[in-house]
This record gives C-alpha cells, structure tokens and sequence, in this order.
C-alpha cells in the first residue's frame, strides 16, 4: 500500500524585512510538532534543501516593487494549492509602499543607490492580492506565531482560521490594561486596529502604531477626529496613518483625507 504523502509546505520571499518569516521560526516547538504532519519543502530562511512543487500551502512575504516580483508571483500561484500572505508588506504593501504617496519615485533610488541606473522599481509598491488570488491573510508586523500556526492547522484541516476579528482594545480589556488614551490622552490606533500583538504597546504606556492594520469595519475619521481633540494637526494625524500598514484601504483614506 502505497505511503500517503505529507502536505508540502513552501515559504517565500518578496519586498521586505525578513521578519514574518524569521517568526516562523521562532516557532520553534510548535514547529518541529507542525513538521510532523507536514514537509516543509521549500523555505530558504531555514535550509538550502528545495523539493519541487507543486505545493499545498504557500506563505508569502513581502510586497510586489518590481517587474521581475510581478511575473514570479503568478508562477507560485500556478504551483499551489493554497496561497496565504503573512504580514503587513504581503497584506497592504509594508513600509515601503510610502513610496505610493509619491508621483516619482527616481528622487529616492538615487538617493538610496550608488548606481541608480541598475535598479528596475515599479512606482508603487503593492500588496499580494493586487497581482493573484490570495486564500488568506495573516497580518502583522511582524505576525503572531500563533496565529499562523492556527491558520496552517486550520487549512490542514479544511476549516476556517479562528483568528481574531476585533481590535487592539479588546485585548487591553482582557488583558486588564487601562486605556492610554482616555486616561493619559496618548494617540493611539488600537481601537481601528486589528487584534494580534496581545496590546504590546499600550502595555507600555505607549499608544498603538497599527501594526497588524486595520480591523474589519474600522472607522476611521471619528478616530482622527479625536486625536484633534488630543491637540494633534491634520499633519500629525496624517503620520500616525502612515505607518506599517499605510496602503491598507482604510488608513491610506483617512491619511489622505488629513493630507488635503
């Protein structure tokens, strides 16, 4: 009787830091369990050794920013079953999708690069799903190692991801935090915020800075329209958006709205 192969697993790489899949990683224990029911068959972070596709699962990270991204992600699609984007470069662009604020985007390369004239950038640096069919997003940045343990079990498993839907605030109440910005007047994106990093910074006393980017429904312009009451300009709010997750729909129209 013929032995049944294991689900292949393959991780790959675009525009960003490194830092979703080095929280892969940081699974560690989790890890080695997951690779019991699963062949990890092709993650360059972690070994040199690749088996072909095709795959069931792929995580991608990073974000499309040139010609060369835009054509290699339609080939992963075609070779996997599942295609899940983990992060905030996969999910809305990343940090570098600042860039998409701008018209021109040569005044940067040749600030950035001794040699300009070798570097090939699209304008604008985009998400996973403006080029293909994306199965599920995980976000973050960087992601819950949890959470993505739970989305891969989950897909192994044919079910829907028990992520969370609510905000960052909802994760202060549980966790018995009292509030930085109705106690302390603090700025802060938790209540427009996806839940994910167990509310790290208002644990700290610090206001959120929207790393796991807008949460379903957000509403925005109330938010904004707060931080005016807090003392801030329409210039400042303009930043607080423009973070992590800056080409999220959500926050690029509010930030957009204080630009004007």
């Amino acid at each position: 009787m013929p032995v049944k192969r294991k689900p292949r697993l393959a991780v790959w790489k675009f525009a960003s830091c490194d830092g979703c899949q080095l929280s892969i990683l940081d699974c560690e224990n989790e890890l080695l369990a997951l690779a019991d029911h699963i062949e990890i068959a092709n993650f360059p972070e972690a070994s040199s050794a690749v088996v072909k596709g095709p795959y069931d699962i792929s995580l991608v990270e990073g974000s499309i920013t040139t010609p060369h991204d835009a054509e290699r992600i339609h080939n992963i699609r075609k070779m996997s079953k599942t295609l899940i984007t983990i992060g905030a470069c996969a999910t809305s662009g990343g940090i570098q999708a600042l860039r998409n604020f701008q018209e021109d985007v040569s005044g940067y390369v040749r600030i950035v690069y001794a040699n300009p004239d070798y570097i090939r950038s699209l304008n604008k640096s985009t998400p996973i799903d403006d080029h293909v069919q994306v199965d599920f997003e995980l976000r973050g940045c960087p992601i819950n190692k949890y959470q993505l343990i739970e989305v891969i079990n989950a897909f192994l498993n044919s079910r829907k991801p028990n992520t969370p839907a609510h905000s960052v605030c909802m994760e202060c109440k549980m966790k018995g935090t009292i509030c930085v910005m109705v106690t302390a007047g603090v700025p802060c994106l938790g209540p427009v915020t996806h839940a994910g990093c167990d509310a790290l910074c208002p644990s700290y006393n610090r206001g959120c800075f929207g790393c796991y980017g807008p949460k379903e429904t957000p509403n925005t312009k109330p938010l904004g329209d707060w931080f005016v009451k807090l003392g801030l300009d329409n210039q400042e709010i303009m930043r607080r958006f423009r973070g992590f997750n800056a080409y999220a729909e959500a926050f690029r129209k509010e930030s957009e709205a204080r630009e004007k």
